[in-house]
Order: C-alpha cells, then sequence, then structure tokens
C-alpha cells in the first residue's frame, strides 16, 4: 500500500516548486532577509539583496538565454528524421480551468502550442498519434480535452490516449504501457524546445528511442521585444521554465 496517493505527491511536487521558483523564490529570499534584519542578525540584508539579486537575474534575458542553451535543441525536427518513426507523442502542457468562452476545462497555452506543431507534423508524415496527460483534482483528463482540440479543430485523429499521467516520468511510462504491445520502439516526441532534454531522458529510461520534435523557443532571440535587452514578461517566462527544467533534471540525477 502506498503512503502517499499520486494526487498528494503531485500537489506537494507543485507546492515546493513554487517555493523555489520565481516570483515565489525571490521574494521568500527578501522576506526571510527583512525577519532576520528586524532582529538584527547580520546575515539580513545580505540575504534580502541576494534575494533582490535573484529576482533581477532570473528575469534578465542574457541570463535566461545561458540557462537555456544548454537544454534548448539547437534547430527544429528536419523532415527525413521523422520517416524513421513509428507514431507522434504529444505531451500535454496544462489547462484552462472553467474557460468561460469554452464552457469548460480546455487545453491552456503551452498544451495548445505542443498540439499545433504536433498537428502540422501529422500532416506531413502520416503517422498516428498519442497524446498524454492525466487529471490532477479528478476533472476531465488533459489527453481528452488535447484529443478534441486534435479532431474537432484540427482534424487529426488520435489513435492512443494516455490519460493517467501526471508528470514527465509518467508521461513517458504510460506511453510506453500503450505502445510497446503495437510493436512500437521509435516515436517523434512533441513538446517545448526547452522541456525535450528531460523528455527525451524518460522515454529512453522507458526503452522507447525519441526523435525530438520541439516547439516554442524561449531565447530572447524570438521573442520579438522591442528592448530584448530588458528585463521583460518574455524573459520572465523563459527564466522560470529554464530554471524549472533544470531542477526537474537535478531531482532526475538524485532519484537514479
Amino acid at each position: 500500500m502506498e503512503l502517499f496517493s499520486p494526487f498528494f505527491l503531485f500537489w506537494m511536487k507543485k507546492t515546493v516548486s513554487a517555493l523555489i521558483l520565481p516570483p515565489l523564490l525571490p521574494l521568500v529570499l527578501i522576506f526571510i532577509g527583512l525577519l532576520f534584519i528586524s532582529r538584527r542578525w547580520r546575515g539580513g540584508a545580505v540575504l534580502a539583496w541576494f534575494g533582490l539579486a535573484v529576482g533581477v537575474l532570473l528575469v534578465t534575458p542574457a541570463v535566461t538565454d545561458w540557462m537555456l542553451s544548454s537544454i534548448e535543441p539547437a534547430a527544429p525536427i528536419q523532415p527525413d528524421e521523422a520517416k524513421s518513426a513509428q507514431a507522434i507523442v504529444i505531451l500535454g502542457g496544462g489547462r484552462m480551468y472553467d474557460a468561460p468562452e469554452y464552457g469548460g476545462d480546455t487545453v491552456g497555452r503551452m498544451t495548445l502550442e505542443r498540439l499545433r506543431y504536433g498537428a502540422r507534423l501529422a500532416r506531413e508524415t502520416g503517422l498516428p498519434v498519442l497524446v498524454s496527460g492525466g487529471a490532477p483534482g479528478g476533472r476531465t483528463p488533459e489527453a481528452l480535452l488535447m484529443k478534441a482540440v486534435l479532431e474537432d479543430e484540427f482534424k487529426i485523429p488520435v489513435t492512443w490516449v494516455e490519460d493517467a499521467a501526471l508528470d514527465t516520468r509518467q508521461n513517458a511510462r504510460n506511453s510506453a504501457a500503450l505502445l510497446k504491445p503495437a510493436g512500437i520502439g521509435r516515436v517523434v516526441l512533441v513538446t517545448h524546445a526547452v522541456h525535450m532534454r528531460r523528455s527525451q531522458a524518460e522515454f529512453a529510461s522507458q526503452g522507447l528511442d525519441t526523435v525530438a520534435a520541439p516547439t516554442a523557443w524561449l531565447s530572447s532571440r524570438y521573442s520579438g521585444d522591442i528592448l530584448p535587452a530588458l528585463p521583460n514578461p518574455s524573459s520572465f517566462y523563459a527564466g522560470w521554465f529554464a530554471l524549472h527544467e533544470w531542477l526537474g533534471l537535478a531531482a532526475r540525477r538524485v532519484e537514479r
């Protein structure tokens, strides 16, 4: 019997992640530093200034580009690369809850970016598609929302629906359980460029060979900001995502 349910572990991980990622990370450091200053601890000022520096660095394009440089693939998938694969796997990336214009839950921005590119690859290759994403909180599984968008809006049929995964590791494990019995061992993997390195590692650990099909690069050269060298909303998002993936890679190394 498991000590903790998968849903409890999922939300616990999300809570811890929120505390060690921007915007809360620098604010927590600053708050603790100010608290120590009020108690006349000399290190409090150092900690507060350190929190401020962390906050600025994690939204500065030069820093976020450096963080992204070693984890984002250098180039998109090439047409010939997909020919050796047997299926396309699209990973879920979040949802919109109770979207008023859709009358309920629907796929979020990140998931839609992946679905759009996955649909394009499916048209170009004719490969069957697997969508993967679970249901934190017991709502409609994300994979079913993805299936509806692909079939109703992009007119792409979905062959497999993996609707139980709550993280990247489960995406890989559950997808392998569906694909291997069908004799599939090599897939085109669709996810964000910054998420690709960790995703491929998880799929490899489940015995699935992957052809990287990254989308939505986050480097400042793609942002279109008028002043790309200054902190901006795009660099904030990039800094959050890059640090999230670096922590995920570190956690994976510790768990092995």
